[in-house]
């Protein structure tokens, strides 16, 4: 069996979809921490069936901003003390850089390597933004 301790200071991302963990891990840019960092995948969840888990020790300081968009169900847990001090359910972001591609080939981000993809949210419940360039919706 695997087991992992528990960390004393830091962050728990839960409830993440399986298989989503790496992608969160590397948005994250979180192989670059000299603290320590788990990601666990597949790990069994009666809510889920199979869930990753990303543990960051010593951090409380991450954009956590983008984790609505990468993994909408995703919990972020503040850890001290070894125990649970807050529960976050990150919120999509009102505006989006760089994380969202326009699927527009006129856009001028699809012409123009150094323009930035921005994008803006419109619908809320729907999860849908618009380009801040060509207009062009997009779901998430």
């Amino acid at each position: 069996m695997l087991k992992v301790d528990r960390i004393e200071l830091g962050i728990v991302l839960d409830h993440i979809r399986a298989g989503n963990g790496l992608r969160i891990f590397e948005e994250l840019d979180l192989g670059r921490r000299e603290s320590p960092v788990a990601l666990l995948m597949s790990v069994p969840s009666t809510k889920l069936g199979k869930k990753d888990i990303i543990k960051i020790s010593g951090a409380l300081d991450l954009d956590l901003t983008k984790l609505a968009l990468l993994d909408p169900g995703i919990t972020v847990n503040y850890i001290e003390g070894g125990e649970v001090v807050r529960k976050v359910r990150p919120e999509l972001p009102q505006r989006v850089e760089g994380l969202i591609r326009c699927k527009n080939p006129r856009c001028i981000t699809a012409v123009e390597p150094s323009a930035p993809a921005i994008f803006e949210l419109v619908e809320r419940g729907r999860k849908r933004y618009r380009c801040y360039y060509c207009g062009e919706s997009v779901t998430v």
